[in-house]
């Protein structure tokens, strides 16, 4: 069976949790408490060397570590429903998307965070390396954000979802960031009604209270 190796309260492994559900896949759960520290623990380094989460261990044994391997595996091995795009168009533009929402989205929130929170000191960015926090990043991260808010609602204008005119990981991948951007302040209003509604219906799909 599949492990995920899994945080509740941070983003990036909710992506994987959103993926594997929207999958309908069954998997084993294993928490790793990132409060704690446990990720930098040496059984947990022994899995995941870049001491990160999500991590997901394959039924042979292989050991993904980050979102992108973990959605390419998946996808291969269980492509129905297909989450990556079914014609050419659709996988270019749901590559694109999720990857704007993932560079433009939650990289930006998290560089808002981590160069922001005194809680964060030493840890600008995941990992084993304690990179120091640069003060003018939190700002500009929070501005990226903010950005990249009003470009989904501009995008949400024009389309039904994110990626296309399906669901997809573009969308799983936007839902985690903007839920994200609670943390900086940021969200989902009456300023921005077609983001607003999107997120409504995406609040419908089961997998996203996960």
């Amino acid at each position: 069976m599949l492990t995920l190796y899994d945080c509740a309260t941070a983003p990036s492994p909710r992506r994987a949790r959103i993926l594997l559900a929207e999958k309908g896949l069954a998997h084993e759960t294993v928490a790793v408490d990132l409060r704690a520290g446990e990720q930098f623990g040496e059984a947990y380094r022994a899995i995941n060397p870049l001491c990160t989460v999500p991590a997901l261990r394959t039924d042979d044994g292989l050991v993904l570590t980050d979102n992108a391997g973990i959605a390419a595996y998946l996808e291969a091995a269980h492509p129905e429903p297909a989450l990556l795009g079914a014609t050419p168009r659709e996988k270019a533009e749901i590559a694109s998307w999720n990857w704007r929402a993932e560079f433009e989205g939650l990289l930006a929130v998290a560089e808002a965070l981590r160069n922001g929170s005194p809680a964060m000191s030493g840890r600008a960015l995941p990992g084993p390396v304690p990179y120091p926090q640069i003060p003018e990043l939190a700002q500009r991260g929070a501005q990226r954000a903010a950005q990249f808010l009003d470009t989904l609602e501009q995008r949400l204008a024009q389309s039904p979802y994110v990626g296309g005119e399906v669901f997809s990981i573009a969308d799983i991948t936007a839902v985690v960031a903007l839920d994200f951007a609670r943390v900086v302040k940021l969200r989902a209003d009456e300023q921005r009604p077609h983001l607003l509604a999107w997120r409504e219906r995406m609040a419908q799909r089961p997998s996203m209270s996960l």
